[in-house]
């Protein structure tokens, strides 16, 4: 009786809660509270996330009931990891660029080969990179624009999209490209976007369709959806802004299929920690 009480308590409170155009797929578990990336893996039939800095340097594939399937251990220290993104391969790839402060010089992108997914540990390998324009660590305030939150990947490159910290100008973000391959590199610009001006507009995951053809930003506020760009000029083509008239921590999307997105939020202040989906056209 207990239980069957639980579960209808459950279920009226996600009933009369609004999630706007979001529909509820899952109440994450506890080990997932601060959650920072979600990736769906073109080999893979599990839904992969990350924690953000100060957990463990785990990686866990769930259902869309939001049960986890899979733990895997990353011999890699979890810094400040904020987003995940595949390639055709169904390598994974970690972004360790958290840089609340804009204080990093250890940036770096951790790569999780395929077959170690099926390792209870799994050996890695990483990328280094730096911004071609940052100088002083920190920087100004007026300069603060070096903080990351998303990446994709996208025919051998990875996309790095920042988050800027910078009163009255939050929704500004610059794309950098790297090679998806171990080294050290200087990320060069690609594009700039201008979401709209206050907290709620910082970008805090990106993800790009496996066709290619659409690239989506996350914010507090919304998702931009980008189509008709040209090469990898990705923030210049046509823009849809879908408000999403929910508000909560929202930190991860990645595309289900051409016209669905998942989103994940953190658990914060007594809502979110779930898993939605969001269709697009």
């Amino acid at each position: 009786m207990k239980k069957l009480a639980m579960f209808f308590s459950l279920f009226l409170f996600f009933s009369c809660q609004n999630f706007g155009q979001l529909k509820l797929l899952a109440d994450l578990p506890k080990t997932l509270e601060e959650v920072s990336g979600t990736e769906v893996a073109p080999t893979s039939n599990l839904i992969w996330m990350i924690n953000d800095g100060g957990n463990k340097s785990e990686l866990y594939g769930l259902n869309e009931k939001g049960k986890i399937i899979k733990e895997v251990y990353i011999k890699a220290k979890n810094h400040d990891w904020e987003d995940l993104t595949s390639d055709e391969n169904g390598t994974i790839y970690i972004g360790d660029f958290g840089n609340n402060r804009n204080r990093r010089k250890n940036l770096s992108i951790i790569i999780v080969n395929k077959n170690e997914l099926d390792e209870k540990n799994a050996e890695v390998a990483e990328i280094e990179f730096e911004y071609p324009n940052q100088y002083k660590f920190p920087p100004k305030k007026e300069n603060l624009y070096f903080d990351t939150e998303g990446f994709f990947y996208f025919k051998k490159a990875l996309y790095i999209v920042t988050k800027s910290r910078v009163k009255g100008n939050y929704g500004k973000t610059t794309l950098y490209k790297i090679p998806a391959t171990k080294g050290k590199y200087t990320a060069k610009i690609v594009d700039e976007f201008e979401n709209c001006k206050n907290l709620e507009c910082w970008i805090t995951s990106a993800d790009i369709s496996s066709d290619g053809k659409k690239v989506a930003l996350l914010s507090q506020k919304n998702v931009l959806i980008f189509t008709d760009f040209k090469g990898d000029k990705f923030l210049s083509g046509k823009v849809t802004t879908i408000d999403l008239k929910h508000r909560s921590q929202k930190e991860s999307v990645t595309f289900k299929d051409a016209n669905t997105l998942l989103i994940t939020d953190e658990r914060a202040h007594g809502s979110g920690g779930n898993l939605y989906e969001l269709k697009i056209k």
